[in-house]
């Protein structure tokens, strides 16, 4: 495998965006692996299917396209909502596992090494990642964030309702039975509720640069 930093954390933590910083950083190739299970339900979703049962989250799995990771529509409440029935299913994750390990494997591009950054990176994607971090902040502070980041999108939406959703969605990513949201024995622990982007980069680049950069240099 080559160098890689594994990003886990709760949503709207900012875990997306400290994994897009470091890979930017250190000239990594980076992979919301979030990002992915939102276009299994929206491809689920634009094909009329449902979200819960396999044979329609299996199909769309595998039709997937990357390339639509930026697109906004995948941001939309009911993609996320729909994002957390599709992760549930084995056969799905099954399906995910095998291109996020070939990227932590092989990161595209010929970059150095990869971030990926999602819910159980450290713990099953990647557990001998050269450094792992694990995100989190209070709810409420997550719950402002989505809705100023809805908000940036276009999407107008109120922050108590954005709040239960954040809560239920927490509760559905740590109490599934595959693959549930957890922070690896051997991975460092952040908490961005006080700390602005810069301060929070800064924070994330100090508990993996000893790590990565002895790891990049014992490739050389």
């Amino acid at each position: 495998m080559s160098v890689v930093i594994a990003v886990d954390g709760t949503a709207a933590c900012g875990k997306g965006t400290l994994a897009r910083l470091l890979a930017r950083h250190y000239g990594f190739a980076h992979l919301d692996s979030g990002a992915l299970y939102r276009l299994v339900a929206l491809g689920v979703i634009e094909a009329n299917g449902d979200p819960s049962n396999e044979a329609d989250a299996v199909t769309a799995a595998r039709a997937i396209v990357p390339s639509r990771a930026s697109d906004p529509t995948i941001r939309r409440d009911d993609v996320g909502r729909a994002a957390s029935q599709v992760a549930a299913i084995p056969a799905v994750r099954q399906t995910l596992f095998h291109y996020q390990r070939d990227f932590a494997k092989h990161p595209p591009g010929d970059a150095p090494g990869a971030v990926i950054d999602g819910r159980d990176i450290g713990t099953v994607i990647a557990p001998n990642a050269t450094a792992k971090l694990f995100i989190d902040a209070r709810p409420e502070v997550r719950a402002r964030r989505r809705r100023l980041e809805l908000q940036a999108l276009g999407l107008t939406r109120d922050e108590a309702a954005v709040l239960a959703e954040l809560n239920l969605r927490d509760a559905a990513d740590r109490n599934r039975p595959i693959s549930p949201l957890l922070q690896a024995v051997d991975a460092a622990l952040l908490d961005t509720s006080d700390l602005g982007i810069d301060a929070a980069f800064a924070a994330a680049l100090a508990l993996v640069d000893r790590k990565v950069k002895e790891a990049l240099a014992a490739r050389h």
